[in-house]
Order: C-alpha cells, then sequence, then structure tokens
C-alpha cells in the first residue's frame, strides 16, 4: 500500500522533526558484525533495527548509496532487505520516485496490539500457575537492569529490557512458537513503543507496570497477573492516542 503521491511523502521527514522525530539516518546503522545470517539479512536487520527505533523518520528517503557505502556492502543485498521491509510495511517503495520510510499505519498498530494482547494474556494466566523460582529470579534480574536504565537516563537500554522481559513471559510458558507469532505482528507495535516512552514520565509509569507484573508473577497469582500485564498493554495505546493528536503527520490511516 503506498502512503500517497511522491511529493507529499518528501515533506514528511520535514513535519517529523518538527513533530519531535530525532532522526540519525544512516550514522545509526548498526554494523553487520554484529548480526548472523546471510549478507542480505544482516543488511536487512540493521536496517530494521533503525527504523524500529526511529533513527530514520516516518516519510524518510532512504538513500540506497549512503546505506550501501555505511555498510560497506554492494546494491544486490541491500536490495534484497528492502524487499523484506517492505513486506513488513516498514518501507514503501515507489516506483521512479524512491524508498521512503512507511509512516505508522494505526490500523496495524491496532491489530498488532490485539493479537499481542491476546497472546500475552494467555501466556502469563498459565506462566503464573507454575512459574518456577529460577524463573522468577531471571525477571527480577531484568528488573534490576531496567532499574539501573532508568537512573542512567538510558531509553535504549530500557527498551530492550522492556522487550526481554515480554520475551521471557512468553518462553516460560515452553511454547516456542509463541514468540515467532509475536515477532509477526510486531513491526508496527515496535516503532511506536519508540515513540510513547520518551516524554517525561512514561519510562517510569512503565516500570512502575512492569514491577506490579512480576510481583504478581512472584504471587503465582494468575487473576492479579493478568490484570496488571491488561492495564500495562492498555496503557500503550492509551500514550499512542495522545501522540496521534500531536504528531498526526507521523501516521497513515484513521486513528
Amino acid at each position: 500500500m503506498l502512503i500517497g503521491p511522491p511529493d507529499e511523502i518528501r515533506t514528511s521527514l520535514g513535519d517529523a522533526s518538527s513533530a519531535g522525530v530525532q532522526a540519525k539516518g544512516v550514522q545509526s546503522l548498526v554494523p553487520l558484525d554484529r548480526f548472523e545470517g546471510t549478507l542480505a539479512r544482516r543488511v536487512y536487520l540493521s536496517l530494521r533495527k533503525a527504523i524500529v527505533g526511529l533513527d530514520f523518520a516516518p516519510g524518510e528517503r532512504l538513500r540506497m548509496a549512503e546505506i550501501c557505502k555505511s555498510l560497506g556492502v554492494s546494491r544486490s543485498p541491500a536490495s534484497e532487505a528492502i524487499g523484506w521491509l517492505a513486506a513488513e510495511r516498514l518501507v514503501d517503495v515507489l516506483p521512479q520516485s524512491g524508498t521512503f520510510v512507511s509512516r505508522l499505519y494505526m490500523t496495524e498498530i491496532r491489530q498488532g496490539t490485539f493479537i499481542r494482547e491476546a497472546l500475552e494474556l494467555a501466556a502469563i494466566e498459565q506462566v503464573a500457575h507454575r512459574v518456577s523460582d529460577d524463573q522468577v529470579r531471571l525477571l527480577k534480574h531484568n528488573m534490576r537492569l531496567q532499574q539501573v536504565m532508568l537512573e542512567d537516563k538510558n531509553q535504549a537500554g530500557f527498551y530492550e529490557l522492556d522487550k526481554e522481559m515480554h520475551e521471557l513471559i512468553l518462553s516460560f510458558t515452553g511454547y516456542p512458537r509463541l514468540h515467532e507469532i509475536a515477532g509477526s505482528v510486531r513491526s508496527q507495535v515496535d516503532r511506536v513503543r519508540h515513540l510513547v516512552l520518551p516524554p517525561p514520565g512514561h519510562v517510569e509509569d512503565a516500570f512502575r507496570e512492569h514491577q506490579a507484573i512480576v510481583d504478581a508473577l512472584e504471587m503465582r497469582d494468575p487473576a492479579l497477573a493478568r490484570q496488571a500485564l491488561r492495564h500495562h498493554l492498555n496503557q500503550l495505546l492509551t500514550r499512542l492516542d495522545r501522540v496521534a493528536k500531536e504528531q498526526p503527520d507521523l501516521f497513515q490511516g484513521s486513528a
């Protein structure tokens, strides 16, 4: 799905920047030796990390020559990576115009959060019945690291630990495909999480919500764990609705 005429897309980077998204562009690309897989997959993972982390702003044009130079690759693996990103709707490829980072699709964000909530609520209810002491220790260790990131005002580090905490809970079910299914709907949602955390107080609020989830699991209370997680997940859309009203140019589709 194309997000609009080329002229409209080209203006969106300026709109995004003025709205508060601080894009870093190719300077943010992680070196390929940090990833595993084929050359094309490593290019894809580096680009995806930058796009999801909003280092490329919604609507920003991706310049193939700059990407290839920064990562030290030819156009072939870069083009293959762009194709995978387009399949995830993270970029829009416009014939004779170029490749642009997709705006945020509200319909996909709502669908992704719906699926994520259904999976995680079912998972935490099951986990709360049988979580082991070792698993609780892993979660509490994650929370201690979150506290450090909070004190250091390291939002990127906090985000990674937030993601790890949710993945740990899914893994405790013993169903390995849950992580794969959750990942398949996470692209747009991940970008949103980077967008809603920066405002003052949001990271602190998220930390307290995480603590309530871990406390409920330590108590082996399925109902309380489910309630704490539902509250936490619902806050994403609540915060997102505010951002969508304040920065409408970052979004595509009805809110």
